[in-house]
């Protein structure tokens, strides 16, 4: 297909790797960037939910952000998306010039979260000064729809505005409503127009079928490669059906596990490997005992 847009395609939602509670494993950097390519993935997001990016400072987001801005060129065609939204609409800012000076590919930006009952005047306003004063005019924000989280969601008519305004540099959303009816209603609405990258790994084939381009999930640290097949065998105008039904299955066992940072930790850890990184509080290790049952579970598909 030719009428992607350039952010289209698979990305984890990547976790950052820690070696204690306050100190970044930036030399694993490389060889987590390294894994999400080679399994399938068209790129990452840092500092997302499953990064645990609320939880960290503006400060510290920088520190990765340019660490993985170096590895990153070691992939060629490979994308990095960063988490830039905080409540702070000045160091939303910030954060988001800093990405695009970088070299990052786009951002994913959360609506200021903590005033839940903001209207959609309000967001339109915050939106418009963020896009204005740190997204140059070939840059490329995503909304992050996540309002079971954030509590601030976008309404069709937000989305309608923003793009009307900002017709390039607001790309469109990360949805990760988990909302079926959602999926079909912002498909029906805009088409191909606004770019739409689906957060919920069981609904893949669904949002594809309603004009989403692609995901960025949770579950693509560990199952990138079933999410890009099924990626690819839309592009070729294939039946995903069969992939689909694997991450599906998947997709639940981790649901049980959530939230998703320690347990995809805990199993990048155990089956591929990776260092035993820990999380940020007030999140919290799982247990050995969850992690061996985790593994049980997945491992039940595979016979």
């Amino acid at each position: 297909m030719t009428d992607l847009h350039p952010l289209a395609g698979v990305y984890a939602a990547a976790v950052t790797p820690l070696k204690d509670a306050s100190t970044f494993d930036l030399e694993t950097v490389p060889a987590l960037l390294h894994f999400l390519a080679a399994s399938g993935c068209h790129g990452a997001l840092l500092f997302g939910t499953t990064g645990e990016g609320p939880s960290f400072s503006p400060k510290e987001r920088e520190i990765l952000m340019r660490s993985a801005r170096v590895y990153r060129q070691q992939l060629p065609g490979f994308k990095l998306l960063a988490g830039t939204g905080t409540p702070s609409l000045s160091e939303s800012i910030d954060l988001t010039k800093l990405a695009f000076d970088l070299g990052y590919d786009g951002v994913v930006v959360l609506p200021p979260y903590y005033f839940r009952k903001a209207s959609d005047e309000g967001l339109f306003n915050w939106f418009s000064e963020l896009i204005k004063k740190s997204v140059p005019s070939k840059g490329h924000l995503l909304g992050y729809h996540i309002p079971g989280t954030s509590g601030v969601g976008f309404s069709l008519d937000l989305l309608a505005r923003l793009k009307a305004a900002f017709p390039n540099q607001f790309a469109g959303i990360k949805d990760s409503s988990h909302d079926e009816s959602f999926s079909a209603a912002v498909g029906q609405r805009f088409g191909k127009d606004l770019l739409v990258l689906n957060g919920t790994d069981s609904h893949l084939h669904h949002a594809l079928k309603n004009h989403a381009q692609g995901a960025i999930t949770a579950a693509a640290n560990l199952i990138s490669e079933d999410l890009r097949e099924i990626w690819d065998l839309v592009q070729a105008g294939k039946d995903p059906s069969e992939a689909q039904a694997r991450v599906t299955e998947q997709r639940h066992i981790l649901e049980n596990y959530m939230p998703f940072p320690p347990i995809l930790k805990a199993l990048l850890h155990k089956l591929h490997g990776f260092p035993k990184w820990t999380v940020r509080p007030p999140l919290e290790e799982v247990s050995s005992q969850i992690e061996e049952q985790a593994i049980s579970e997945l491992e039940s598909l595979q016979v």
